[in-house]
């Protein structure tokens, strides 16, 4: 798979980043269903649905009994990890943020992942085999958890990770409900469609650092591009019980806000790649990611 057309040197990058100068929006350049005539857990409508919106919800996918299982096995791998790369914390408190690769830390978790209300959507919309890019557990506790401001995951997988075209998705798996007051995520509906650039390098070995870090000096779309996304497509707040799931395509542009509420908000995110878009050399980073935050194993 290439990101453009091809010379008979080189590929042209379709989705430049990380720029000296100013930002743009350009037209995605890819497919959003890549298969929209195949069999799998999601309607025709609701793939028309996904491609027009960029996300879908459903609601339950999780049990409590699955729920209670996630919670107790991230408290079981924080205890055992303790100040692991791996292990992501607010800078503010201290406070547990993030934990990364968690499928590959618990079983049962990885077990979870495999089911084909959750693997079988991600095949059906990227119209291939998939492995998992990225897990992770976000965590925002009652009147602490800090905010993700606005960004493209795709922006940061094709940049510093190697990812050539937006065919991932992420699967966002509520362990708790996401209320609007509890720091929820947002999406720009339709933004998918648009590929937002950011500029700023790269910089060597800011990763951990720059997980931590409600808007990090780079990767951060300006603050104009955010405005005509959102006065074009406006705002869509995801919420759901516990046990719900979102599915959003790769390139969407989202954030969600500060938790300050006494509820906590919890979710297990989950990255399938598509195995025919697997990583190559960073588009715009001197090296790869460590492999917790882009795994490259697609067997």
């Amino acid at each position: 798979m290439i990101t453009g057309t091809q010379t008979a040197t080189r590929t042209i990058d379709v989705y430049r980043t990380r720029l000296a100068d100013r930002s743009q929006i350009e037209p995605r350049s890819h497919s959003v269903v890549w298969s929209k005539d195949a069999s799998g857990p999601l309607s025709g409508d609701q793939l028309r649905g996904y491609d027009r919106r960029g996300y879908h919800t459903a609601d339950p996918v999780l049990s409590e009994e699955d729920i209670t299982t996630c919670l107790s096995e991230v408290d079981a791998i924080t205890d055992r990890l303790g100040d692991d790369e791996r292990i992501i914390r607010e800078r503010s408190n201290g406070d547990l943020r993030s934990v990364f690769a968690v499928h590959r830390l618990s079983d049962a978790i990885a077990e979870i992942v495999n089911r084909e209300d959750i693997v079988g959507v991600a095949r059906q919309i990227l119209g291939d085999d998939v492995y998992v890019h990225q897990s992770r557990m976000n965590l925002k506790p009652g009147f602490a958890g800090g905010p993700f401001y606005w960004h493209s995951d795709f922006e940061t997988w094709h940049a510093e990770d190697g990812m050539p075209a937006p065919r991932a998705l992420s699967v966002s798996l509520s362990l708790t409900p996401n209320y609007e007051t509890n720091g929820a995520l947002m999406i720009i509906p339709g933004s998918h469609k648009q590929f937002v650039s950011c500029v700023g390098e790269t910089p060597d070995g800011y990763h951990r650092e720059s997980l931590s870090s409600y808007r990090p000096p780079f990767g951060t779309p300006d603050e104009e591009d955010v405005t005509q996304l959102a006065q074009e497509h406006g705002i869509d707040m995801i919420t759901g019980p516990a046990g719900s799931a979102l599915y959003f395509d790769s390139n969407c542009m989202h954030a969600s806000a500060g938790n300050i509420s006494p509820d906590p908000r919890n979710n297990l995110f989950v990255v399938f790649n598509a195995v025919s878009n697997q990583l190559r050399e960073p588009f715009a980073a001197s090296a790869p990611r460590p492999d917790h935050l882009a795994h490259r194993d697609v067997g």
